[in-house]
């Protein structure tokens, strides 16, 4: 045990300055990497970068064994993230690196100790800590897309019947919002002006975003396109339907809650209640249990 110890404590120490001198070094990157390091880097913290830097260098290791088809997905889900902290693949890769080594260096001291459960609740901590952050931004930022797109299409309807054409009139709507709808439309109408067909932005758009709002807007766009339906009027729909899709989901989430807190109720509340109610008669009634069980 002493043996084993002792080479838990070397292999630490010699991760820590290892890694400082990696942080430290002037070695050159490639340039995707070195690109890595820079897209994004006022978006995260300094903890974040310094993490980034330290695993940059077995990035490509990393995504070699993920393999193509998850690197791909993972491309994806990070455009239906948002990138969050400026994260691309690269430094993905990076910070899954650095957080799996610290998972495997926490979860053997914790063997060391006997914790088993804490061991292994570490060690997959730190090897899918990085995609617990992706998904709860992908659902974070599926939510605010949701509550932004009703009214944003009352606004653009109200733009597009004073006169303007519906692509002028998303545009400046799309000026006047902030926020992950706001950065989706403008990297839409950045396609259109690169050459991008129409459609196919709105379909990319769609590919995009993780939302069935997003997918219903764009469906019942092209459909109103197609069958040369007013845009006004079509825009007013999408709204009232998704308005309507919200109200559904609230009553299905409020459905699913009632038999949750009657759960807590039941076997949180219900015996800390009669606990109460018993130990205050007992102390309130002045008996000595003990005499009692005794005598």
């Amino acid at each position: 045990m002493g043996l084993l110890l002792a080479a838990l404590l070397a292999v630490s120490v010699y991760g820590v300055f290892h890694g400082i001198r990696m942080y430290r070094a002037d070695a050159k990157l490639p340039g995707d990497l070195a690109l890595a390091l820079e897209v994004g880097a006022t978006r995260t913290t300094a903890v974040g970068s310094g993490i980034d830097r330290l695993g940059m260098r077995y990035a490509p290791a990393v995504l070699r064994t993920m393999g193509p088809k998850r690197v791909d997905a993972l491309r994806r889900r990070l455009d239906m993230a948002g990138n969050p902290g400026g994260m691309t693949v690269d430094r993905y890769a990076a910070r899954r690196a650095v957080y799996t080594f610290l998972g495997v260096v926490a979860a053997l001291s914790m063997l060391l100790r006997g914790q088993f459960a804490l061991a292994a609740f570490l060690l997959v901590f730190g090897v899918f800590w990085t995609d617990v952050i992706i998904r709860a931004a992908i659902r974070r930022r599926r939510a605010d897309i949701e509550r932004t797109l009703p009214d944003f299409l009352d606004v653009l309807a109200v733009v597009v019947s004073a006169g303007l054409g519906f692509r002028q009139a998303l545009e400046r709507v799309a000026e006047k919002y902030e926020g992950p709808w706001s950065d989706e439309l403008r990297i839409t109408l950045r396609q259109m002006d690169m050459g991008v067909s129409r459609r196919d932005a709105f379909d990319q758009l769609r590919a995009r975003n993780d939302s069935d709002q997003v997918s219903m807007f764009v469906t019942a766009l092209q459909q109103g396109e197609e069958l040369g339906a007013p845009i006004v009027d079509t825009l007013i729909q999408i709204a009232t339907d998704m308005r309507r899709t919200d109200a559904q989901n609230a009553r299905r989430d409020a459905a699913r809650a009632v038999p949750k807190s009657t759960l807590v109720v039941t076997l949180i509340m219900l015996p800390a209640t009669m606990i109460l109610i018993v130990m205050s008669f007992y102390y309130g009634s002045g008996v000595d249990l003990g005499e009692v069980l005794g005598g």
